[in-house]
């Protein structure tokens, strides 16, 4: 953990040195330090560590006597960030994608891909930039929720960071259908955007101990972040790309079940154009219809897809997400009885 924080900190240390041509003071490079990662404290001797650990690496990091003191700055050697190039052809591919991003807006890493997106705008020849505007017209991206999360900046900072270190976070967090927010630590393992919204892969420290501890809270419901000075060490058995790649929504804290569907010959073209996950199997009936086998963590993963398509598909198992399916349907019936 020690090591993982030292190189954080020898990165942004970098950064902030290219800011600044005529360098800067051990002080205010822990200053700088402290306030772009969020720490609580920091020494003077542990950037002083860093400096001579980028210098061993054989970075042109050098000091210099001035008014102000000795200042650290970087030297004529240092290559600095490689020029960008990009073809009309990659711009496109890269505009779409940040076009899908934009519900990360007013996070942190919004703010990495305007400053990279900027940079290649930059150092664009003019023919080529031309040509990505004239094609660009023609492309257009729909579906992305118009929400931010300007303000959670500063909790997605401090969860970022307590990733990285594997640092306990205590948070205030409401639950949906909660009139007030309660206190919680929980262990982060990472951040998912699922469907225009983040949501922070967590162990739940309250958990009990027969339960799935992995919880996913969604950013919105945070009412605060604070990373404590408490480190926990990352379960062995969890691989967070395989938990969130196994189910096909984001829904945590239960098992993996696994549900049947048929959907009529007229919707079997939608489920064929759009799957409902990577890994679905589906068999062919002899009246045209087929039956859709696809695994998720919680019947409301289900259940809602299954209403969309009206008569067009039948919950076949588990029982009792029927039984559920069956109340949802009576119920609409008597409000729409009328």
């Amino acid at each position: 953990m020690a090591r993982n924080e030292q190189l954080i900190r020898q990165h942004k240390l970098l950064q902030i040195l290219e800011r600044y041509r005529f360098g800067r003071t051990l002080t205010e490079l822990r200053d700088e330090v402290v306030e772009d990662l969020g720490l609580t404290s920091l020494h003077t001797r542990s950037v002083r560590r860093d400096l001579d650990a980028l210098q061993a690496a054989g970075i042109d990091v050098g000091v210099v006597e001035t008014q102000r003191g000795r200042v650290w700055k970087l030297g004529p050697t240092f290559k600095g960030t490689h020029k960008i190039t990009a073809t009309a052809t990659e711009l496109i591919a890269l505009s779409l994608g940040r076009d899908l991003l934009h519900p990360l807006a007013g996070t942190p890493f919004w703010i990495g891909i305007e400053s990279f997106w900027n940079k290649i705008q930059e150092s664009l020849p003019d023919p080529v930039s031309e040509h990505y505007e004239k094609y660009r017209q023609v492309l257009h991206v729909l579906g992305t929720p118009a929400k931010s999360y300007e303000k959670h900046h500063g909790i997605i900072k401090t969860i970022n960071r307590s990733i990285l270190e594997h640092r306990v976070v205590e948070i205030e967090y409401q639950n949906a259908g909660q009139t007030a927010a309660k206190t919680r630590k929980i262990l982060p393992y990472g951040i998912a955007l699922y469907r225009g919204s983040l949501y922070i892969i967590a162990d739940a420290q309250e958990a009990a101990e027969d339960a799935d501890p992995i919880r996913h809270l969604k950013l919105d419901r945070f009412h605060k972040a604070t990373a404590l000075d408490e480190w926990f060490k990352p379960r062995q058995n969890f691989d967070l790309e395989k938990h969130l790649r196994e189910s096909i929504g984001i829904f945590g804290g239960g098992q993996l079940q696994k549900f049947r569907i048929r959907i009529s010959e007229y919707a079997a073209q939608w489920i064929r154009e759009d799957p409902w996950h990577s890994n679905q199997t589906i068999s062919q009936e002899p009246d045209g219809s087929l039956v859709l086998t696809v695994n998720a963590a919680h019947e409301m993963e289900i259940i809602p897809r299954v209403l969309a398509l009206g008569t067009e598909a039948e919950l076949l198992s588990p029982a009792k997400c029927r039984r559920s399916i069956q109340a949802t349907i009576q119920q609409l019936a008597q409000k729409y009885d009328a």
